[in-house]
């Protein structure tokens, strides 16, 4: 089987980009499919995460970054004549590689693999949320694109949402929706946590959806109850980190910020406890990664992710209605009772194998299978 995946870019040390990377890795190593990846707009960036030696990686080189050089009806136009420049190279591609599936993983791509793609099964692979502009202050045009490109949802043949709770939402637009969760790599260190550390950590961007703005409210609270212990955040590049840097150095309380980074699993093991803020998360890749070393996870029970991995005083704590001293208070509780953060950590090691590759890739064969 031929299967085309077109995504931006493999970029940057992101979710969507490892999960990708994996997925692809799977389906050529586990089933032996024929598996090529188109992006965008990689460029001369390099591929972070690595690829099977046997995944072919195009990229179109569209640039969709030079439409910023102009301003007014000037970017208007350099952005048309980059789409047509999209539209014919997406084009050239389907015709010479003639695949029999196409996974589209950024929904403003949809549109133009429409146009193209001929007859060939069409794959939406939700990494967002369906209302996703519901749960933050959206402003007009946000909601207005959010419909143009929902538009182009309903003709594909198949979405796959990450949870039950978006693919109900999803549902709403097409009712062609399938659940297959993310596969997460499940500590491949193989040590855990010994729970000693007196570290929390954060894993997660540097935007709004992240809410880093209430983490620092929990830890100020948190931190006058336990200055020995410290906030370490792992947060990649997002439209917040300017506005966001200078209030945690503000803040002073024992809080280190960390370069993004690819050996996220040792940081996992030289931690106690992980800590989760956002306001939605369409799965929350950070939490099953975490629970795999042992970590007990507070995270709030924003939709839909949260819920979907964590069974709440079994493996970690959800916290209702965004309460900023429940949250604190929970994370207090596993501070000061070291068999507490043990017990949890060991129930979320089991609990965190229910998204092994193993169990997961069948699902997308399954699928695959079904739309030939």
């Amino acid at each position: 089987m031929k299967i085309v995946y077109v995504t931006d870019a493999l970029a940057i040390w992101g979710g969507i980009e490892r999960v990708l990377v994996d997925k692809v890795n799977e389906l050529t190593e586990r089933f032996g499919y024929d598996i090529y990846v188109i992006t965008v707009n990689q460029g001369n960036h390099p591929v972070l995460f690595p690829l099977h030696y046997l995944v072919t990686h195009l990229d179109l080189n569209i640039q969709f970054h030079q439409q910023y050089q102009f301003r007014g009806f000037r970017r208007y136009l350099k952005k048309m004549e980059l789409n047509c420049l999209l539209e014919r190279r997406l084009h050239e591609q389907f015709l010479q590689l003639q695949p029999d599936i196409i996974v589209c993983t950024r929904v403003v791509l949809l549109r133009t693999i429409i146009k193209v793609k001929g007859g060939t099964p069409l794959v939406f692979e939700s990494h967002g949320m369906c209302f996703a502009q519901h749960y933050y202050h959206s402003n007009w045009y946000e909601i207005l694109k959010t419909k143009y490109y929902n538009i182009a949802v309903r003709r594909v043949q198949q979405v796959v949402a990450l949870t039950e709770g978006d693919a109900q939402d999803w549902q709403k637009i097409n009712p062609h929706v399938s659940v297959i969760p993310n596969i997460v790599h499940l500590n491949p260190i193989g040590r855990y946590c010994d729970y000693n550390s007196k570290s929390v950590i954060f894993v997660g961007r540097f935007d709004a959806q992240k809410d880093i703005s209430s983490l620092l409210k929990i830890w100020q609270v948190v931190h006058l109850r336990h200055s020995d212990w410290q906030l370490h955040i792992y947060g990649s590049y997002g439209d917040e980190q300017n506005v966001l840097m200078p209030q945690i150095r503000q803040v002073d309380a024992n809080i280190v910020i960390h370069e993004p980074t690819v050996d996220i699993f040792n940081h996992y093991l030289d931690s106690s406890i992980l800590v989760m803020t956002s306001l939605y998360e369409p799965f929350g890749l950070v939490l099953a990664e975490a629970m795999g070393c042992g970590l007990p996870i507070v995270a709030f029970d924003c939709p839909y992710g949260p819920a979907d991995i964590i069974t709440d005083g079994q493996d970690g704590f959800l916290i209702k209605d965004r309460d900023i001293h429940a949250f604190a208070e929970k994370v207090c509780l596993l501070i000061e009772n070291s068999e507490l953060r043990k017990t949890m950590g060991q129930v979320g090691v089991q609990s965190s194998k229910r998204y092994d590759a193993s169990l997961i890739m069948p699902l997308w064969r399954k699928l695959f299978e079904s739309l030939l």
